[in-house]
């Protein structure tokens, strides 16, 4: 068992490494270059596509993330019974899981937001009207998500220290 548990945190720890990666990438390389380019509508559709094949991996690593998180859990003793009673949420290491399941929830309804409707919405109006006004204010948009995102999934990693290491 103690093998499934480590595979289960290798995975965990993988899968936070993969998604706050490519958020880094994405933010702070692929952005940016793409500004650089003339042509608005062939920047549009390449945003777009690489947020495409992003998308599934995300949301693939969230399941993945909240799955091995749950068997972490039950393998240091910790059920639904401890969840409801308030067991699980005691101690520096339950007000650290706290806070970073919240701020988890947060990132999956902002990028659920950014990812199913302002990213298709702005993509398609990029394309069809690359200097309408509404594509500046939902880019705009989708760029204080991505930030936001990135700040929450660096939260996300320090509260995850603290549950490991302990309040400083």
């Amino acid at each position: 068992m103690r093998l499934l548990y480590l595979i289960s945190v290798w995975l965990h720890i993988l899968m936070a490494v993969i998604w706050l990666g490519g958020i880094l990438f994405l933010v702070l390389v692929l952005v940016p270059v793409t500004r650089r380019w003339g042509d608005r509508r062939r920047t549009a559709r390449f945003i777009h596509e690489v947020g495409e094949q992003f998308r599934w991996i995300g949301w693939v690593g969230f399941g993945m993330l909240l799955m091995s998180g749950l068997f972490n859990l039950a393998y240091r003793g910790y059920g639904w019974a401890d969840v409801v009673s308030g067991r699980l949420w005691q101690g520096p290491f339950g007000r650290a899981l706290a806070i970073k399941l919240a701020l988890f929830g947060v990132v999956v309804v902002l990028s659920a937001l950014h990812d199913f409707v302002i990213g298709p919405r702005t993509t398609r109006l990029w394309e069809e009207h690359p200097d309408d006004p509404q594509v500046a204010r939902l880019r705009r948009q989708s760029r204080w998500i991505g930030r936001i995102n990135l700040m929450l999934a660096l939260l996300i990693v320090w509260m995850a220290i603290f549950m490991v290491r302990g309040w400083p």
